[in-house]
């Protein structure tokens, strides 16, 4: 019997695009050093997972046959109406004002998988492949590699305390525009909040003027702000900040992410959207041929969650377990590294994440030295700083490491600290 020729596999450029992630190398990494001590996962604190809150949200609903019959049920594009309603509130009490104020639309809230699958549809929606889209550098690496997918030009702009700076994303503007490639500035992303990776939030002076520039430049097209506000609530200390889309009056110019993956638990996979009017529509049709609409049940639990109260309650018990162990790390990282010369990081206000700075000439990457000491020798794991950079490799700040706080208990964050100063000293010596 003979056999026909089936002949090579051609896959997309588009999957060609997206190949070769850090996040596939580090989940690979934890798999094989399974006794490797890890500050690298950005998941939650195990403990702080709303099992109590959840039975009874799920016993609730499961008393009345009507309503779990429409949990079990194929849902809408957009999302349940009354779980939008419960989470348009809730946006509304974060915004410190009532529904009725934020001028919007019931219809430009949408529900997604997960705040992820948000910003996914917006770079779906906005960008072919060549547009450019501007981040802050350094940035969340998994949506670079979301944008790389979708053969973005990802520009990156200059930070510092204060988060992106405004005069280099103004000025990276202007030289767009003088290059002739103003029109294919599709939008600003920012991560308004404790961003991952590097816990800084955009300064409060900052955020009309991020907003204004993408208005002004806005000159062939309107150029978006794409606001990822996944930690909003994971708030510890500091100042309370104002979202950028409270800095947006005509409320089309920024597109704004939320997720109660931090706040509440990732395994329900919720996110929300806040659209522009002209972009439901189309972050609607194109979600409607990924999935016809997200987990219909998660949707039905968590109005529940938000009808019985439960929900606040439980933010307030994450906060307070989050910042027990941002402190543990922070105090570990002064009895620890305080005596290494040159080494500095972030004290953040939120977040899950702690920034670290090493001398220049120390490089973090997975090649490096550094990270082979930390993960054979001192058996630890950090998320290498250059992987949260756009743009060329040799361009990329190398000396940096994102340090997260989510999954290990106390004992464990001084414990990875303590290894990984080991072997930050070795290298240095």
């Amino acid at each position: 019997m003979s056999s026909a020729a089936v002949g090579t596999v051609r896959l997309s450029q588009r999957w060609e695009w997206a190949s070769h992630q850090a996040i596939g190398f580090l989940m690979a990494q934890a798999v094989d050093n399974p006794q490797v001590l890890s500050l690298a996962a950005g998941l939650v604190d195990p403990l702080s997972l709303p099992i109590a809150e959840t039975r009874q949200a799920f016993e609730h609903l499961w008393a009345d046959p009507v309503r779990a019959r429409h949990a079990l049920q194929y849902g809408t594009t957009a999302g349940s109406g009354q779980l939008r309603h419960r989470v348009a509130e809730h946006f509304a009490r974060l915004e410190g004002v009532e529904f009725s104020q934020l001028g919007l639309r019931p219809e430009q809230l949408v529900l997604t998988t997960g705040s992820q699958q948000l910003l996914s549809l917006v770079g779906e929606i906005l960008v072919d492949p060549g547009d450019i889209v501007l981040v802050a550098a350094p940035t969340y690496f998994a949506y670079l590699g979301t944008l790389q997918g979708l053969g973005a030009q990802i520009v990156p702009i200059a930070t510092d305390a204060g988060g992106m700076r405004i005069d280099a994303l103004e000025q990276t503007f202007a030289r767009l525009h003088q290059q002739g490639d103003l029109a294919r500035v599709r939008f600003v992303y920012s991560v308004s909040y404790y961003e991952n990776p590097s816990g800084i939030s955009l300064a409060a002076e900052r955020r009309g003027e991020l907003v204004r520039l993408a208005r002004e430049w806005s000159r062939e097209h309107r150029i978006f702000v794409l606001e990822d506000a996944a930690y909003r609530e994971l708030r510890y200390d500091g100042p309370e900040l104002p979202s950028l889309w409270s800095c947006d009056p005509s409320r089309q110019q920024v597109i704004y992410a939320q997720t109660f993956s931090k706040s509440f638990s990732p395994g329900l996979r919720v996110g929300c959207g806040i659209l522009p009017v002209e972009l439901v529509r189309p972050v609607c049709d194109r979600k409607g041929n990924e999935d016809f609409g997200s987990s219909n049940f998660s949707q039905h639990l968590l109005t529940q969650v938000f009808e019985q109260g439960l929900y606040q309650p439980h933010v307030a018990q994450v906060q307070e377990a989050y910042r027990a162990k941002r402190d543990a790390m922070l105090a570990a990282a002064d009895r620890y590294f305080r005596g290494l010369p040159g080494v500095t990081w972030v004290r953040p206000h939120g977040g899950l994440y702690v920034w670290m700075t090493l001398p220049e000439s120390t490089a973090t990457g997975f090649d490096s030295p550094l990270f082979q000491v930390a993960v054979k020798e001192e058996q630890v794991m950090y998320v290498p700083g250059e992987l949260c950079y756009a743009g060329p490799q040799e361009g990329r700040q190398r000396n940096q490491m994102r340090l997260s706080y989510g999954v290990q208990d106390l004992p464990g964050i001084d414990e990875g600290m303590r290894r990984l100063a080991n072997a930050v000293a070795k290298v240095l010596r």
